[in-house]
């Protein structure tokens, strides 16, 4: 059997990684879109349930904003800045070679488009994001589930630029007329 190196290795094919992130994207949205479910049938209208005294507590509460409460009552701007967002990922979805070297960048942008994904169709079809995870601890703005994914996937998203997409050439697929750049 011959040895594979590290660079044929990462250029190996991936096995259906559009349906893979697809469904990946699909099972991270309907688990928010289930934990707000229970967030509204449980908290709404109650005082909230502490999980940890003094420190993590479930409490509902409806944003009209961003993170931290930022652009109150600014719906259709955040709705429209979501739908470039979602464009965007989608063109890095079809332009990037489906092989191992990109599975990380990949697979995180799927995490990232189902957190923006969960938030959107709250603001979309309630008017507000359903937010009920809330750190007493450190005073710590409520959140929710998606908020996780978009917040955890952007810190991988951020060390994959640091640490392995650091070569020049390594975002050559996303320049017009290029097909791949590995």
């Amino acid at each position: 059997m011959e040895n594979k190196t590290a660079s044929n290795y990462n250029d190996l094919p991936l096995k259906a990684p559009k349906l893979k992130g697809i469904l990946l994207i699909l099972f991270l949205v309907l688990l928010d879109q289930g934990t707000k479910y229970l967030a509204i049938r449980y908290l709404r209208g109650s005082s909230g349930i502490s999980l940890i005294d003094n420190v993590l507590n479930l409490r509902y509460l409806e944003n009209r904003g961003m993170a931290f409460g930022l652009l109150q009552n600014k719906i259709l701007f955040l709705v429209l800045t979501c739908i470039v967002f979602f464009v965007a990922i989608i063109y890095l979805f079809i332009k990037a070679p489906a092989t191992v070297y990109y599975r990380p960048l990949l697979y995180t942008a799927a995490i990232v488009f189902a957190g923006a994904m969960g938030n959107f169709i709250d603001r979309v079809f309630r008017g507000y994001v359903v937010d009920f995870i809330y750190f007493s601890l450190i005073d710590f703005p409520t959140f929710n589930v998606a908020d996780i994914y978009v917040t955890c996937g952007i810190t991988v998203m951020v060390f994959l630029m640091f640490f392995r997409y650091k070569e020049e050439n390594d975002f050559d697929f996303l320049k017009p007329g290029n097909k791949s750049a590995r």
